[in-house]
């Protein structure tokens, strides 16, 4: 290897292309400086924006790739390669990439969906798919929760927006639900009031609107009440406790009492009487029915034999037809071999023997 050689080919190539690599260097310290510039002023606009954090982050990453991709390219055709052949060889991989990632990029899609509409946000309680918990993150993959007793759940973007979801953490205050039920002898008014005053004694329960209580169903076995008030998101599962608990104490204090399922027994002790009509079943009177269409199998069953009595029928008086044919021309063809030999003399001589004949018989009978 001539080390001479290539030292002064090197040296020719840096005499030969000064500006060009001086412009190369250029535009490599002004790219990275307009790119940082650019950053910088895009994340000051996105926080004065009520985006969500993660979207900002997402903006700015793929706005970085997209600045620094084109600071690239202009590198490279500034040292003389073709830049229309790496930006095929570039599609072509990001193409095999996005039929690979299929699923990937559909979670990263309803990510970015997630986000920029504020469907949920962190700390919200939501339900979907047989599954609830509490927000504690989202990014462009996963949605993550955490269950009351204490589970992570990580669920795909894809089947956040591809079910219902019930968000109960989105408004601050929330509707707390009851049903009461309580025996058929109970005092209606006493119950409610009962009700109402045990709500209204628990400070986090808001007095406006004011907590409702009213007889709702009669049930089999009791009157059910329906009642409900109105707190704060937070306070919800507290309220919801203290009340329960306070009413069936108050339900003990006031003699007010929860009935079991109940099923009421009586005894008959009188004579029952069952009214009879007629003294004996009366006789059948077959109805007279028109001829109606029968279906399924008996039909099938039916058509073919009536199909086959046809066929017979239609064959026997073909044969009949053709006997009578037979006949007549029989008889037909008789009566002209007699037309042609009613003029021959042995036909006389014949016909006069039976005239005597006849006339002879004629004598015989007046004597």
């Amino acid at each position: 290897m001539d080390w001479a050689k290539m030292w002064n080919d090197i040296c020719n190539y840096f005499k030969t292309n000064v500006w060009n690599i001086l412009l190369f260097f250029a535009i490599l310290i002004i790219g990275i400086i307009v790119i940082k510039v650019l950053l910088a002023v895009v994340r000051k606009i996105l926080k004065h924006t009520r985006m969500e954090k993660i979207a900002q982050q997402f903006i700015c990453t793929i706005l970085k790739f997209i600045l620094w991709l084109i600071l690239l390219l202009l590198l490279l055709s500034q040292l003389g390669i073709e830049v229309t052949g790496i930006l095929t060889a570039f599609s072509a991989v990001i193409l095999a990439v996005g039929m690979a990632l299929q699923t990937a990029i559909a979670n990263v899609a309803n990510g970015i969906i997630i986000i920029s509409s504020h469907m949920f946000k962190k700390g919200d309680y939501i339900i979907t798919n047989g599954v609830e918990g509490s927000i504690t993150d989202i990014n462009f993959m996963f949605t993550t929760l955490i269950t009351p007793d204490n589970k992570k759940i990580t669920l795909p973007n894809t089947t956040l927006l591809n079910n219902n979801v019930t968000n109960l953490g989105a408004y601050p205050r929330r509707r707390v639900d009851f049903t009461f039920s309580v025996a058929y002898e109970s005092d209606v008014e006493k119950v409610k009031k009962i009700v109402t005053d045990v709500m209204q004694s628990n400070g986090k329960v808001y007095l406006d609107p004011v907590p409702f209580c009213r007889l709702k169903f009669l049930s089999a076995s009791s009157i059910d009440f329906f009642a409900n008030c109105w707190c704060d998101n937070e306070d919800y599962w507290d309220v919801y406790y203290y009340i329960v608990e306070n009413v069936y104490n108050e339900f003990k204090r006031n003699n007010i009492s929860v009935p079991y399922n109940q099923l009421e027994v009586r005894d008959r002790k009188d004579v029952v009487k069952m009214p009879v009509v007629g003294k004996t079943l009366p006789k059948r009177i077959e109805k007279e029915r028109n001829n109606k269409e029968e279906y399924g199998i008996e039909a099938l069953t039916k058509f073919f034999v009536h199909k086959d009595k046809d066929k017979d029928k239609k064959s026997k008086k073909e044969k009949k037809a053709k006997n009578e044919k037979k006949i007549k021309n029989e008889s037909a063809a008789q009566e002209d071999v007699a037309v042609k030999t009613a003029g021959t003399p042995k036909k006389k001589t014949t016909d006069k023997k039976t005239e005597v004949k006849k006339s002879s018989t004629k004598k015989t009978v007046k004597k």
